[in-house]
């Protein structure tokens, strides 16, 4: 099975590392690339400055409070570009707003998840993103 390429968009070295720490326990081969901002989001994204020879990733994990851009400015970026909008992109995020929940589907964003506080319920959320969307669902290329 091919490599799955995740770009995790998220500022907190603590959940980084918890991200990072579930997928190496994953049955999937994934390379996780990090950027801890919107603006490197959108870089990485649009192949711009230091991230020009970086690879289209197959999912994206993004977190709504990130510096520069927040999250719901870099998901209307992406599914505004007809090159970039079949990536399905998984709000991760500590917010349980009712109205950063509308807005990121609002914006077509694939999936909403609420970070668990707990560590143990976080890397099962971790997994179970795994699960359905690198296991079960297919992703386009």
């Amino acid at each position: 099975m091919k490599e799955v390429h995740i770009l995790l968009v998220e500022d907190n070295e603590g959940d980084i590392v918890l991200t990072l720490d579930a997928f190496e326990e994953s049955k999937i081969k994934t390379r996780i690339s990090v950027v801890k901002n919107g603006a490197d989001a959108l870089d990485f994204l649009f192949k711009r400055g230091d991230y020009m020879e970086e690879d289209r990733p197959d999912l994206i994990l993004l977190d709504i409070n990130i510096p520069v851009y927040n999250g719901h400015d870099v998901l209307k970026k992406i599914k505004g570009d007809s090159s970039l909008r079949t990536i399905p992109v998984i709000m991760l995020t500590t917010s349980a707003s009712q109205n950063d929940i509308n807005k990121a589907y609002e914006n077509y964003s694939n999936s909403y998840v609420t970070k668990p506080i707990d560590m143990n319920d976080f890397l099962k959320a971790i997994l179970k993103i795994e699960q359905f969307w690198l296991q079960l669902s297919k992703l386009a290329k």
